[in-house]
């Protein structure tokens, strides 16, 4: 299990079914958008075990690498040490370990594996706008999600 570093920065995970769309998105964005002010990381509850080309090809349109990342289970990341956890979608189901003291968030975003680039753009520019406002929530609120 890869452990966060010691941060005072909030730790956020974005969780989907696959770990190869949405929460790949997600994570690169609040990672992106948020640089200093969150950690973030993604992970799949059935991870496929690679990012879906159409992931990477419309986040390489706004100038964003998924080179770094990788599709992971929700045993490779540090779930309890979490502030924030993200659930993607309504499909998408997770047992919370007992040692979990953050917050839990849905956002109903379907998943667009299998769909078009077309379909796959409007889960992206969806995903950045709801980073956005998770952002612009933080901040409001000092940081404390």
């Amino acid at each position: 299990m890869s452990e966060p570093p010691d941060q005072a920065v909030p730790k956020v995970l974005f969780l989907c079914v696959g770990n190869s769309c949405r929460s790949q998105m997600a994570e690169a964005f609040a990672n992106r958008l948020g640089e200093g002010k969150l950690r973030a990381w993604s992970a799949g509850v059935h991870p496929l075990g690679w990012i879906a080309a159409e992931t990477q090809a419309v986040m390489n349109e706004r100038g964003i690498s998924l080179k770094t990342q990788w599709s992971k289970g929700i045993d490779d990341v540090p779930l309890a040490r979490m502030d924030l956890v993200v659930v993607m979608g309504r499909e998408v189901s997770c047992f919370l370990p007992g040692a979990f003291e953050g917050r839990l968030l849905e956002w109903n975003i379907s998943d667009p594996f299998g769909g078009s680039l077309d379909r796959y753009r409007a889960t992206r520019d969806l995903i950045e706008e709801q980073v956005k406002d998770l952002l612009a929530r933080m901040e409001s609120q000092n940081s404390e999600i």
